[in-house]
């Protein structure tokens, strides 16, 4: 087989371009697989908010739907699954990589259905004789969280989920636990790989922290507690208002809440109705995130459900301790007492007083800073994860090679 540094691929990566785990990781796998010399064309309805317009070996294609009456809701799926099969046709790309199964998976579906010969049959695992290329480019889903836990099993997109991986030519999950959850509710053909998350430890790094920046966000000698989500629901953003409430009863600090989603207000509002409004900061969307996250002496991610806790990687591999809930797949990145700590789920109280434990003890602090960075950068780098990608790439794409090859004995 092929290795990456041989083979140059032209892939396709479709994700959704709002504040979100699913959208990062797919904005910076693209970004890490250009810079290793692959073609990376992303798809979404606007850029993603990590992929900055003009990166070498990038390209961005907007995914465009026609507003007409007659839809309530503008046709988006087919509208990307059209858009695929047009840059198909012109680039020739070898996979369609798509993150978060709901609606991209059926999307890509149906691009490949639209790419078959002209009778309209697809052409599935021949070559084309003369170009030695597959006439439809693979395609890989990978899961991140809700899409199989949440949105897949609603009833309305149960069947049309299963369907769209059953269709897919390889299945990746973010964690055991996801890959896991996949397996029990949708039973699907193909096997689901765990190829975890991932931070890049030269930029989530403790080198960004400085007295200087802190003093933007705290006084000198303050405690800075971070949030970092898409407030969404199930992140639980209120109990991170209500724990740190709490803990400022005792300990004067400060809270960033870094992001913007349907619970900003409702945060705001119940900050100002507990007395905290003046002590905490809410920065909505922010570009220069491993900046602001560096400066932080402790991050609270007290979610629901986290298929991965990508923003608590991200914190532990800039210095930063965790308290996080005992839910999904945090406790694979969280070793509870030594890179974090872990409460279950909404128990602000709990939150509170773990904070408090551990902000009042310098030398315990200083350990776990140190613990967590060691497990950021050791287990979840960058470069062994777009490894693990690309050596995913090529096995789906033998696949093709090695159908076609058995069709000629």
């Amino acid at each position: 087989m092929a290795t990456a540094d041989q083979r140059r691929l032209n892939l396709g990566i479709v994700c959704h371009p709002a504040y979100g785990g699913s959208g990062v990781v797919a904005s910076e796998l693209g970004l890490a697989l250009a810079s290793r010399g692959h073609q990376v064309h992303f798809f979404s309805h606007s850029l993603p908010f990590r992929v900055p317009s003009g990166h070498p070996n990038t390209f961005f294609h907007e995914v465009e739907v026609t507003s007409y009456p007659l839809f309530k809701y503008p046709p988006y799926t087919l509208a990307l699954a059209t858009k695929l099969a047009d840059v198909h046709r012109e680039r020739e790309l070898d996979i369609l990589h798509v993150h978060y199964a709901i609606p991209h998976a059926i999307s890509a579906y149906l691009c490949c259905e639209m790419l078959g010969d002209p009778s309209g049959a697809i052409l599935e695992g021949t070559l084309d004789q003369a170009s030695g290329r597959s006439p439809r480019p693979k395609t890989i889903t990978t899961l991140h969280g809700t899409d199989i836990t949440l949105v897949g099993l609603d009833s309305s997109f149960y069947d049309i989920t299963r369907f769209s991986l059953n269709r897919s030519d390889g299945i990746t999950a973010v964690s055991d636990y996801l890959a896991e959850e996949t397996r029990q509710r949708f039973q699907p053909q193909r096997e689901v790989r765990v190829i975890h998350n991932f931070i890049d430890p030269q930029v989530f790094t403790p080198s960004l922290r400085s007295e200087e920046r802190r003093k933007a966000f705290s006084p000198p000698d303050g405690l800075l507690i971070g949030h970092l989500s898409n407030f969404r629901p199930v992140k639980r953003v209120l109990d991170v208002i209500r724990a740190f409430q709490i803990l400022h009863r005792t300990l004067p600090a400060k809270l960033l809440m870094i992001g913007e989603g349907v619970d900003l207000e409702p945060a705001r509002n119940l900050a100002a109705e507990l007395g905290v409004l003046e002590h905490v900061t809410f920065l909505g969307a922010v570009d220069n995130v491993p900046e602001v996250l560096a400066q932080l002496d402790l991050f609270i991610l007290p979610s629901e459900y986290e298929s991965f806790g990508l923003a608590a990687l991200e914190a532990m591999s800039c210095g930063v301790p965790v308290i996080a809930s005992r839910a999904g797949g945090l406790p694979e990145v969280i070793e509870h007492g030594v890179s974090g700590l872990l409460c279950g789920v909404g128990d602000p109280s709990c939150i509170a007083q773990m904070a408090y434990e551990l902000l009042v003890d310098d030398e315990r602090r200083r350990t776990m800073k140190i613990a967590a960075r060691k497990t950021a950068a050791e287990r979840f780098p960058l470069a062994r994860v777009v490894d693990e990608y690309e050596r995913h790439y090529l096995e789906v794409l033998d696949q093709d090679a090695a159908s076609h090859s058995q069709k000629g004995r």
